[in-house]
């Protein structure tokens, strides 16, 4: 689960255990957590406060069901710019935070610049997005859509 040793070097075994656990459960209570990592109530406290204070630990959400909100269609869309200038970078990065369909944007190095994650009810909805949304955001290029099937594997870390 972590992996860079550089940021987590300074993290001890119990921590660890802590994001483990706390990343599989959320919502476990301290009691709960302190009893299945090994320490006593206040320990374990002390310790969840720290990790979030320091950034390791960011939020709690709720994992919702897509199918049951209308939004198990997935598409990956490759998004190439016309102008790849800092501004015009800036540009579209707002833009893109603006479009609650785009579930996940990540810079790509490569032959494209940009992996969008959209999630819409079916594909006629997506079209629409993509036309509407998606194709109209700054500096947008050229699209290009690849349809998820099936989740085989969908974890945050």
């Amino acid at each position: 689960m972590l992996c860079d040793m550089d940021k987590t070097s300074q993290l001890d075994r119990y921590d660890r255990a802590i994001l483990e656990v706390l990343s599989k459960d959320g919502r476990m209570p301290v009691t709960e957590l302190s009893r299945v990592v090994g320490l006593s109530k206040t320990p374990c406290q002390v310790r969840l406060k720290r990790l979030q204070s320091d950034g390791y630990i960011t939020g709690f959400r709720a994992v919702l069901n897509p199918a049951k909100l209308s939004r198990d269609h997935v598409a990956f869309v490759e998004v190439k710019l016309t102008d790849t200038t800092e501004r015009a970078l800036r540009t579209f990065n707002v833009a893109v935070r603006e479009v609650p369909e785009i579930e996940q944007c990540h810079m790509i190095a490569g032959s494209f610049d940009y992996l969008l994650k959209v999630r819409t009810a079916d594909i006629n909805r997506y079209r629409q997005v993509l036309g509407e949304k998606i194709s109209t955001l700054p500096h947008v290029g050229n699209t290009s859509t690849h349809v998820s099937m099936q989740a085989v594997k969908d974890d945050a870390l």
